[in-house]
């Protein structure tokens, strides 16, 4: 299902709008996380391109420490002399050479997947842009490797879609929580009933939760 393209208009000054509007929504629709965001202060997403080298990135990235994977991926960027990843480029290493880069195994065919289904149009991150949530959901995680969560954080952090809940994700889940005073990890249907005021604003919400559980000294 394809989503209607946005209005031209600059593209800083739509995000700046369209984020003071999500704040000011959350924050009326839900006290609780009213003064999650009044603790944790204005909204910084870092943004990434919707493209192959961003998804590959991911998947260097899943179960690892932030530090140990950007340390992997800055040496599969050096090995691939490509900036950006291209399917080509990583086609182009021997799996030997990966390996030695420090990716495992499954992580290695993982990407060599999905840079094999990108290369041959089975993958397409332009047609991304253009399909409804769910639909790039079922579009990415036809790539073995490339799970739902995965897919919420491209949706969120690349393509900037406003109403991703990733009810897969540890940190979310913990941070409601602590947020909720529950007295165990929230199951996605109790997820999705706490997040009912958030909507359509739920990746916004789900930064701030994020963030919260680095100010926890704050709260």
């Amino acid at each position: 299902m394809m989503r209607t393209p946005a209005p031209q208009v600059s593209k800083k000054s739509f995000l700046h709008n369209a984020m003071r509007k999500a704040i000011a929504h959350l924050k009326k629709s839900d006290p609780v996380l009213a003064a999650i965001i009044d603790r944790v202060g204005p909204c910084k997403i870092q943004y990434r391109d919707p493209v192959f080298q961003t998804l590959v990135r991911s998947i260097v990235y899943q179960q690892l420490h932030g530090k140990a994977a950007l340390t992997i991926f800055n040496r599969l960027m050096e090995a691939a002399k490509a900036d950006p990843l291209t399917p080509e480029a990583i086609l182009g290493l021997r799996p030997v050479k990966m390996r030695a880069l420090g990716l495992s195994p499954q992580k290695l065919a993982y990407i060599r997947e999905l840079a094999r289904m990108t290369r041959g149009g089975e993958v397409d991150f332009q047609l991304c842009e253009v399909l409804e949530d769910q639909a790039v959901v079922e579009h990415l995680t036809r790539v073995k490797g490339v799970g739902v969560w995965t897919v919420h954080m491209f949706l969120i952090f690349a393509l900037r879609r406003p109403n991703i809940l990733p009810t897969g994700d540890l940190g979310v889940r913990a941070a409601i929580r602590k947020a909720y005073n529950l007295a165990v990890l929230p199951a996605p249907a109790e997820m999705e009933r706490i997040a009912a005021p958030w909507r359509p604003y739920c990746s916004v919400a789900s930064w701030y939760l994020w963030r919260s559980l680095e100010n926890q000294g704050a709260m």
